[in-house]
């Protein structure tokens, strides 16, 4: 692997200081198989204190750059990805428990093509002409906001990097990126030797595995006036009440509860197998994942049915094989998370339907039946391969139930109805709706964040999002001569 055979995973700083981490070594393992996999540098909040000084120093001169420069940088890096694709995949597959499927998703089809929006971003309108009652020219410009810290999750761990960080570099800012340490080398250490490749300057982003106190100084920061967050609700809550007191903005993409409403009139084996990849794809362990299976009561027993069969019937395994549907979970406290709620939700009164199980990591895919609200499966996110299912009489039951939750991330809405699946998300609460779809979806072209517990409303993805997101607006006069005043 020569690409990435280049790269010194220690912490030793290469090429201007893109990787840094002074403490201990750890070990990146591979959850399929527990083997090691390479050698990371731990970072420290001091780490953090000398990565945010140097992106504050080196942000001024690569946003004075020419848009177009910035935005030749960032095709390199959509190329780069794309030319070493096979490669950036396999860490994906090894060090996440991805299916390759999902890891081509987050490199040819994730990285790359973030890069490709971005660099058209560069060369977006950044201003409008306004109005005024003075003699004057009046104006609007975005600025960039100057350092943007990104905190990213395990579970995509490049494309939730790449999401915030490409549009962000484009639009002139550096970013400290501050990737899980259990993917610190597929989430952050490749990206760094991509971008390194690819000519970006030195300084102007620096990535940092770290722990939760690393990620707490760059909150903390006072150089880092914007933070892109994706992980747990509970973390984004924290990450919130901690940036309030230093009144810097935060895109916060938290965690999801999404219901997949199945109506009567929908297509029952598409629809049993549209929920059974919503639920069980990548182990659950996605924000947006069908978490809950609301189905109309008429065929609420033969959904459950024929869901449970298909989770039976899916096999689960090592990815590096590549004869499997379903990898590991994460790690052992994610997986234990997960058996806890399913052995609570069936000690509150659920039925278990399928799986249940596990042997190492490997989870088996579980559906559950009869599901009581009351139950944690029903109630909370499990971010593991479990399918509660929960029966609904008419439109105004599944709307009751869609909403009642926290959470407000993603909707799926499966009918031959159209115009009735549309007329039903306008009743729920939700930041992304898909109609005859599962929850699962996402482009770099589209705005995408949730309501409630799910997040803070705001968004990156898409032009007008990202622009919004990592920009500052200024307004700007200019007059031919200074006027006269009564002092």
């Amino acid at each position: 692997m020569a690409f990435l055979d280049a790269v010194d995973w220690q912490g030793r700083i290469f090429s201007g200081g893109w990787i840094r981490g002074s403490s201990e070594p750890y070990d990146s393992t591979e959850p399929a198989t527990g083997k090691t996999l390479g050698r990371v540098g731990a970072a420290t909040p001091a780490d953090l204190d000398r990565a945010a000084g140097r992106a504050q120093q080196d942000q001024l001169a690569w946003a004075a750059l020419p848009y177009v420069e910035r935005s030749q940088v960032l095709r390199r890096a959509a190329a780069l990805f794309e030319k070493y694709h096979a490669e950036i995949a396999e860490w994906i597959v090894r060090e996440s428990g991805a299916l390759r499927p999902f890891a081509d998703i987050q490199t040819s089809m994730g990285a790359a093509e973030e890069c490709h929006e971005a660099a058209a971003l560069a060369a977006a309108p950044f201003g409008e002409v306004l109005r005024s009652v003075e003699d004057r020219l009046s104006f609007s410009r975005r600025r960039a906001v100057g350092v943007v810290g990104v905190i990213s999750p395990f579970n995509a761990p490049m494309l939730l990097a790449m999401r915030a960080l490409a549009p962000a570099l484009a639009l002139g800012n550096a970013v400290v990126l501050k990737p899980d340490p259990r993917t610190a080398i597929c989430g952050g250490v490749t990206i760094a030797r991509v971008f390194e490749e690819a000519g970006l300057p030195e300084g102007v982003l620096h990535v940092l595995p770290g722990g939760a106190d690393v990620g707490a100084a760059l909150v903390d920061d006072p150089r880092v006036p914007v933070i892109a967050f994706t992980g747990s609700t509970e973390a984004g809550k924290a990450i919130a009440t901690a940036a309030a007191q230093r009144l810097k903005r935060v895109h916060l993409e938290l965690g999801g509860n999404s219901a997949l409403i199945v109506l009567d009139d929908a297509d029952l084996d598409k629809a049993v197998s549209a929920g059974a990849f919503g639920s069980f794809h990548h182990s659950g362990q996605i924000c947006m994942a069908s978490s809950r299976h609301l189905v109309h009561t008429s065929i609420a027993e033969e959904y459950t049915a024929r869901l449970a069969e298909r989770a039976d019937a899916v096999p689960v395994g090592d990815p590096m094989t590549g004869a499997v549907l379903m990898g590991p979970m994460i790690d052992e406290r994610q997986l234990r998370a997960t058996h806890t709620v399913v052995s609570d939700s069936l000690t509150a009164g659920a039925r278990l339907a399928a799986g249940g199980t596990h042997e190492g990591l490997f989870y088996r895919p579980t559906v559950l039946a009869d599901v009581p609200l009351t139950a944690r499966a029903y109630a909370e996110e499990i971010f593991g391969p479990v399918a509660p299912v929960v029966a609904f009489h008419d439109l105004d039951d599944a709307a009751h139930l869609a909403s009642d939750t926290e959470y407000g991330l993603s909707l799926g809405i499966l009918t031959r109805d159209v115009a009735k699946g549309l007329a039903l998300a306008d009743r729920i609460p939700t930041g992304l709706v898909h109609i005859n779809d599962q929850t699962v979806n996402d482009e770099a072209t589209s705005p995408f964040g949730g309501v409630g517990a799910s997040g803070n409303g705001a968004r990156h993805g898409g032009a007008a999002a990202n622009v919004e997101a990592f920009t500052e607006q200024q307004w700007v006069t200019v007059r031919g001569e200074i006027p006269g005043y009564p002092f």
